[in-house]
Formats: C-alpha cells, sequence, structure tokens
C-alpha cells in the first residue's frame, strides 16, 4: 500500500493554539504533534506520501527532519483547492511513475487515534476489499449522537468479511445532522461517523474522476512527472472536496464502508480535547468539572465556575463553556474582520533557518529572540518601514549590512538602518541566537524585500 497523509487546514478550530501559520496538526497537543503520529503510523504501511501546501513546506520538512523519515515524497499544492484536486494530482503522479495498479491509502494528518494495532488490521482489510476495484471508507462506529460529524448509512449484509470484520455496501452519505436526527441514526444502527479516510486502487480512482469530473482530470492530465507546471493547472481547477467530487456519486457495490472503533477523533473542537485528556491541574473553589490548557509553569485557580475550558497562550486567552466551543469560529470572525494578526502568526514562527519568540509587540516597537540553526542563514532582505536593533546573546556568526561583512559573538550589537540591506550567518556548528527590537510604523512581517534566499522564497 502507498500510505498518503493529506496535511492542510486554516488552523481556526484550536484557536488560539492552532493559527494559519501553524495549524493544529503540528501543534504539540497530545504530547507529540498529530502530523508525527500520522506519519509514523503510515511508515508502517509502506513509504508515504505528503500532499500539503506550499505554505507550509518549512514545518512539513522540519517534521520529516525530526522524525528522521526519509523516502518520504511530498507534493507541495501552490494554493489549496480541497480535497479533490489533491487526490487527482496524486493519481496522476502515480501513474506517471507506472503505479497505476497499487492500492493507495488516504489520511488526514490532523486525527487522532488511540488503537493503533485495531487501525492498522482495519487498513490491511480495506486495501484487500480496494483491489476488487472498490473505494473504501472506513466508518467510525458511533458513541454518542455527534452532530458535527456527516455520517456514512451502509445496507444490512456484509460484502466481504475477514475475522470480526464486515465490509459494506454504501446506501448514502448523510451531512451533519441535528441531534434528533443523530439520535434516530444511533438507534437505527447502520450509520457511521464519516472520517475522511480512503483507500483506493489508483487506476479505479482515475476512471471515476474520468467518469464523474471529466474536466478536473482533464486539466491534471497535462501534469509534467516534475510537477513544475502544478501552479499553473491549480490556478485553473474548481475548489471541491472528494466526497462531493467523487464519493456521493457512486452507488451500489462501488462504494463500501468498514465499521471500527480504532479510538478514532478528528480534534475538531476544544470540547474534544478536553474528553481526550486531563489538562493542567486546577484549584477548583465552589465550582469543578473545568479544563485548562496552558502553561504548565503557571498555577490555575477557578472561583465559582463549573464546565469551563481555559485555553491559554503567551498572546491569547479563551475561556468557553463545555459544550460551546465549535462556536470559536465566531471569534475567529471577528479577528478575521479585524485583520488581527492573531489569527495567522504564533509567538514561535518557524523558518527554515530556525524560528523566533515574539518578546513583546507594541505600537512603537517590536522585539524577538530569534535563533539560527548552525550552518544556516536568513535572506539578504531590507524593511521599508522599520529599522533594526540586534544584540548577539549566544554563538558567533556574520552579519552582511548592505555586503560589508562584520563578524559578531555574544554581546555583539549591530544597527540595521531603515533600508539597508542585511542578513545573519551561522557559519558554526552551534547555535547562534540574538534579540532584535524593531522601531519605526509597521512591524508585519510582509514587510521584507528579499534579494537572496537559500529557500527560494518570495
Amino acid at each position: 500500500m502507498i500510505p498518503v497523509v493529506l496535511s492542510g487546514g486554516s488552523g481556526t478550530r484550536l484557536w488560539p493554539v492552532s493559527r494559519q501559520h501553524m495549524p493544529k496538526q503540528f501543534c504539540d497537543i497530545f504530547g507529540q504533534p498529530l502530523q508525527t503520529s500520522t506519519l509514523q503510523r503510515c511508515l508502517k504501511m509502506g513509504a508515504p506520501w505528503i500532499v500539503t501546501s506550499q505554505a507550509l513546506r518549512t514545518l512539513t520538512e522540519l517534521n520529516l527532519k525530526q522524525n528522521k523519515a526519509e523516502g518520504v515524497r511530498v507534493v507541495y499544492e501552490p494554493v489549496g483547492k480541497n480535497t479533490a484536486p489533491a487526490i487527482a494530482a496524486l493519481c496522476k503522479l502515480l501513474v506517471i511513475q507506472g503505479k497505476s495498479h497499487e492500492v493507495v491509502g488516504v489520511f488526514p494528518s490532523d486525527h487522532l487515534i488511540t488503537k493503533e494495532e485495531a487501525f492498522l488490521k482495519v487498513v490491511e482489510f480495506a486495501k484487500s476489499v480496494a483491489e476488487e476495484n472498490r473505494v473504501v471508507t472506513l466508518g467510525i462506529t458511533p458513541s454518542y449522537p455527534e452532530t458535527g460529524y456527516g455520517y456514512i448509512q451502509t445496507r444490512a449484509v456484509s460484502i466481504k468479511e475477514q475475522g470480526p470484520l464486515r465490509a459494506y455496501s454504501v446506501v448514502k452519505f448523510h451531512e451533519k445532522p441535528d441531534l434528533q436526527k443523530a439520535k434516530e441514526f444511533i438507534a437505527q444502527g447502520s450509520f457511521s461517523w464519516n472520517a475522511g479516510i480512503f483507500v483506493f486502487k489508483v487506476s479505479h480512482m482515475v476512471s471515476l474522476f474520468e467518469k464523474h469530473q471529466p474536466e478536473l482530470w482533464q486539466q491534471f492530465s497535462a501534469l509534467k512527472a516534475d510537477s513544475s507546471n502544478l501552479e499553473e493547472i491549480y490556478s485553473q481547477v474548481q475548489s471541491i472536496s472528494i466526497d462531493y467530487a467523487i464519493m456521493e456519486k457512486l452507488s451500489g457495490d462501488e462504494l463500501a464502508c468498514i465499521p471500527t472503533d480504532c479510538g478514532w477523533s478528528d480534534v475538531g473542537s476544544w470540547d474534544a480535547v478536553a474528553s481526550l485528556q486531563k489538562g493542567h491541574d486546577v484549584l477548583n473553589v465552589k465550582g469543578g468539572d473545568n479544563f485548562v490548557f496552558g502553561d504548565a509553569t503557571k498555577h490555575y485557580s477557578m472561583i465559582g465556575m463549573e464546565d469551563v475550558i481555559v485555553v491559554d497562550t503567551k498572546d491569547a486567552m479563551m475561556l468557553v463553556k463545555k459544550g460551546q466551543s465549535q462556536d470559536v469560529r465566531h471569534v475567529v470572525e471577528a479577528l478575521n474582520q479585524q485583520k488581527s494578526s492573531l489569527l495567522k502568526e504564533h509567538v514561535y514562527e518557524y523558518r527554515p533557518w530556525g524560528y523566533f519568540e515574539i518578546i513583546k509587540d507594541t505600537e512603537h516597537f517590536k522585539s524577538k529572540m530569534i535563533r539560527v540553526n548552525p550552518h544556516s542563514q536568513i535572506s539578504y532582505q531590507s524593511h521599508a518601514k522599520r529599522e533594526e536593533h540586534w544584540t548577539i546573546t549566544q554563538g558567533s556568526g556574520e552579519v552582511v549590512l548592505n555586503d560589508q561583512v562584520i563578524s559578531v559573538k555574544a554581546g555583539s550589537h549591530v544597527h540595521i538602518p531603515l533600508g539597508a540591506k542585511h542578513r545573519i550567518r551561522n557559519n558554526t556548528d552551534a547555535l547562534l541566537e540574538f534579540v532584535e527590537v524593531q522601531l519605526g510604523s509597521y512591524f508585519g512581517e510582509d514587510d521584507i524585500v528579499r534579494y537572496e534566499d537559500d529557500y527560494r522564497r518570495k
């Protein structure tokens, strides 16, 4: 099997921990990032592929490096167009490589699986079903009437069995129901949650694209082996999910569902997180059943409060009543209208050369702690709206200021005037750290003009 990790998302459902520049699959919520857990599972199935956005290249490459994951093929989408174009691009590249008869498993990067052994057995069974030219979806056996998931309705008689596992043909996909309808689904017993996990043979999926999405497949038929024209193709294709594009158009035995209990969660809300872990210790007075996700070094006390979720980061705090965390979208909408940087930027921002931490952000100055990895350098750049002061706190290296090379070490200070071309490079085997203080009229990350860059960023 060829396991494929789909990694995208806007990073808003678990705000303020998850943000556009650091979506939830890269956040350390359960001891390690969800993308790490997904990648480690997929490595047990075969040589994985990852389909993700160009905007997540740095985080993806850093995650692969941390996991020492070799032989992973990554497809970077120029812009997100939902799951159907992502799967179409994948299928075309596999066809070019002569892998039309391989079976592919598509797995979202941001889901939690707590019963991994059971999950791997189900996927192996799904592979055998997919080899019979069926598209297979994994259905999660519902434990309560959830209104936040879509449902898959299956027929009563199985079409394939293997031990306790059963595959059933699909009657219909159902959109997220209201509570009464969800209760009816549970009572009937032939409904599963739609986990968005699909297993199929490449050649069969291609035939389905040709039949149900001929224009989309015709556009991807022009894709080159090196993906050099992927941006051109993505500028033309429709944004559409694989559910709408293919799955909901299949009938009879074309589509199979395998119900399973593998400890699955899409971790789609803070209520889900609170149900899956203990959270930080809280001193409750005249209250209780509260959940805190925050700073492990802080003490949290709550007085007269019950069923409250607290999410505490360095630059934002959110309090929400349990059962209402889906409404975080209203906070996100308000911040979006305000054009707040809190939707995109994190206190910690990773770059190909290292990372920085925002220490203070005010109207008249901004300060950061910046760490440059060994034998790495930032881009040669300038700023139109700010000057900078760099004080080296650890390590040594070189600053290039308007083509002049300045050696620096702990204690050195360099002033970067407004509009000056500059970069810092770490030419040693140790970490280079410095404090940056920005002064000016604007401190956004988009005030950068790059002249040279090792990482080919615009």
